[in-house]
């Protein structure tokens, strides 16, 4: 009987490249070219970066010039006129000495309660809000300064993409380096928008209250500012609840803050019973924010 072939030696493993060898033509093509499009890609947005740079706005004239308009106004009378509507636009242009106080103080701790002590950007807000953004896969709003919403309504569109908000995010520390703090709350207490076609705190004050704004009560002040983030939607006669409850927030964190004493707090939830008690009652939820 035929004894059995002898088993074949076990194969040995390939030996390693050895030091320098070129890789596969293959992975040399990836390599080299993957290197060479993160390059051009990487000029091309160094490239873009520097363009829009350059060609944003320049504060400088805002130093001494009040805008004769502005982004979001030419975007609402545009909106007006698709719409088949006559555009609205009241606007009165008033120093900062002429607001009053409470109203002053009420608009900064609803808005930016820090505002005197950022440069135009608030860090923990900002990376708060991207955060939420990346976890949402969609720029949702908040953390803007004051200084950031002026910038908006001043020069940008009213979308929620990055690039809005990078530009956004720019041309706020323009605005810190080139503005005092309070002219830059002069401009937007006279630009923002206070309802339909209503610009500024003078017109809202005489539009909503029949007063100017240098009369505002503290109870007054608390309902304009309440009104910010949705301003056309959250007029004091539309009997907003969303409205109601913020305006009797922003009393109660005037009191938080000592900007008034608990006697005055008192006297404006009292006058804020009073202005809610004729308007009529709103069944909607939360609105929001408007853009």
């Amino acid at each position: 009987m035929d004894s059995p072939p002898p088993a074949s030696p076990p194969l040995s493993p390939a030996p390693p490249a050895a030091a320098g060898q070129r890789p596969s033509g293959r992975t040399s093509w990836v390599r080299r070219y993957g290197r060479k499009g993160a390059a051009v890609g990487g000029a091309l947005f160094l490239a873009f970066a520097t363009f829009e740079y350059l060609t944003l706005p320049d504060a400088g004239p805002l130093v001494e010039q009040n805008p004769k308009t502005t982004a979001l106004m030419e975007q609402r009378a545009a909106e007006a006129r698709e719409a088949g509507r006559t555009p609205r636009q009241r606007q009165h242009w008033v120093a900062l000495s002429s607001v009053s106080k409470p109203a002053i103080d009420a608009v900064l701790l609803s808005e930016d309660a820090g505002f005197y002590a950022h440069e135009g950007v608030d860090p923990v807000e900002l990376k708060r809000a991207l955060a939420e953004a990346w976890k949402e896969g969609e720029l949702g709003r908040g953390a803007s300064t004051l200084t950031q919403q002026l910038a908006k309504n001043l020069w940008l569109s009213t979308d929620r993409s990055l690039l809005r908000k990078l530009k956004e995010l720019v041309l706020a520390r323009r605005l810190e380096k080139t503005l005092s703090k309070n002219r830059i709350l002069a401009l937007y207490l006279n630009v923002v928008e206070w309802g339909n076609g209503v610009y500024g705190i003078e017109a809202g004050a005489r539009e909503h209250f029949g007063i100017s704004a240098s009369r505002l009560s503290v109870a007054q002040g608390a309902v304009l500012a309440a009104m910010l983030p949705s301003p056309r939607k959250r007029a004091p006669s539309s009997g907003s609840k969303a409205l109601r409850r913020r305006a009797f927030w922003v009393v109660e964190q005037m009191e938080t803050f000592k900007r008034i004493s608990a006697a005055q707090a008192q006297a404006a939830r009292e006058e804020l019973n009073r202005l809610f008690e004729g308007a009529p009652k709103s069944g909607g939820s939360e609105e929001e924010a408007e853009p």
